[in-house]
């Protein structure tokens, strides 16, 4: 009887149900994967979704097929990965990631929010809305995997968007935000569909006349130093990169490249560098859901000086001297979420760059501190 009723339990699950599901708990990502019920990331935590049984090999792949095109599915026999964005009607669009592993095929889905979300509605900083107000030069947004990256640059480009008049180009693997044109003209290009590669994507921005370009992602050293020379010619460009601080961002893109082209591309940068946003999310500690917090770097004179020179240690100094310029480092912005009892002292400790000068801050220590209570206050 039970081996009866297992097909029908399977044919009722479908990835739009799971989808309904997962926005109506305000989560962030599905997880599929064969040996394991539908998982769900909910407020920085991934959990079983209550109810639903374990998913079988089969059950894996129909929910997958009945979201992807003959191609995609083509694609993915022949490579073993697949990136797409995938839009639900009017209520969501998804970032998918396909994927073999040891237990057969996985699956991965990001939600991206229908409705792009505003500076304002954000509560950034003042100083990721300088960046968004520049003209020109390069504007890095970086973070790891899930640190709300893309919702961020969202928000920058939506707030161009409706502010200026221009030419706004993405250039994305996939898609992601759709933004509907405001005050600019938006071209949005899906690299694999409308361009082969980033590589040939940017070299061709050059000739579009484009007054913004976002980069969904700087790969390889070309990539990198295509985007340096645009930057210079007057255009303005956001890209991401995977590192979690100012200091590390800037040696990553040196680094990327032979060392005897390294002086070049440190003098590229520090021409053409206009900011870095580096950027956390963290469990509220009420646990209602998650806070961004950011380290903030403004392009200048001098910071153009410690790059050519090499001097990326001075950059957490530089960034501690720049309060009115709208910069701050992580650490100080998460030593402000802690006093303001947004997040809690283990978690921020935990994303802190320096953890053991973190840990000595007077408020920090007292947080952290057993008989914390008993602690005279300084």
């Amino acid at each position: 009887m039970a081996n009866d009723l297992e097909p029908s339990v399977t044919r009722a699950l479908t990835i739009h149900s799971l989808f309904d599901r997962l926005l109506a708990q305000g989560g962030s990502d599905l997880h599929l994967a064969p040996g394991y019920p539908p998982m769900m990331r909910i407020r920085g935590d991934l959990v079983p979704t209550p109810g639903e049984p374990e998913l079988d090999i089969g059950a894996v792949q129909r929910l997958l097929d009945s979201i992807t095109t003959a191609e995609q599915r083509a694609h993915f026999a022949a490579t073993g990965d697949l990136d797409f964005a995938y839009a639900y009607g009017d209520k969501a669009r998804f970032r998918g990631n396909l994927m073999r592993k040891l237990s057969g095929m996985g699956g991965v889905f990001r939600t991206i929010p229908s409705k792009i979300l505003t500076l304002d509605k954000l509560a950034v900083p003042a100083g990721i809305r300088r960046l968004s107000e520049l003209r020109a030069g390069l504007v890095l947004v970086t973070g790891t995997t899930g640190s709300g990256k893309s919702t961020t640059l969202a928000a920058m480009i939506d707030h161009i968007n409706g502010s200026r008049r221009g030419h706004i180009l993405t250039i994305e693997d996939p898609v992601e935000f759709v933004h509907a044109s405001k005050g600019c003209l938006v071209t949005h290009k899906e690299v694999g569909d409308h361009v082969p590669s980033f590589l040939e994507a940017i070299r061709s921005a050059g000739r579009e006349n484009a007054d913004v370009i976002l980069v969904g992602e700087l790969r390889g050293a070309e990539t990198m130093k295509l985007a340096l020379q645009l930057a210079s010619f007057g255009i303005l460009i956001f890209a991401t990169v995977h590192t979690n601080s100012a200091a590390a961002t800037i040696d990553r893109f040196v680094n990327a490249f032979p060392a005897d082209q390294q002086p070049q591309i440190r003098g590229l940068l520090a021409d053409s560098l206009a900011g870095i946003v580096a950027q956390q999310l963290l469990k509220r500690a009420d646990g209602s859901g998650r806070v961004a917090v950011h380290e903030i770097l403004v392009g200048n004179l001098a910071l153009s000086s410690l790059i050519r020179e090499g001097k990326t240690s001075q950059i957490a100094s530089f960034i501690q001297s720049g309060a009115a310029e709208g910069m701050q480092t992580m650490d100080s912005a998460l030593e402000r979420l802690v006093k303001d009892g947004s997040v809690r002292v283990v978690d921020a400790l935990e994303k802190a760059i320096d953890k053991e000068s973190f840990a000595k801050l007077p408020h920090i220590a007292r947080e952290l501190a057993p008989e914390a209570n008993l602690l005279p206050l300084e």
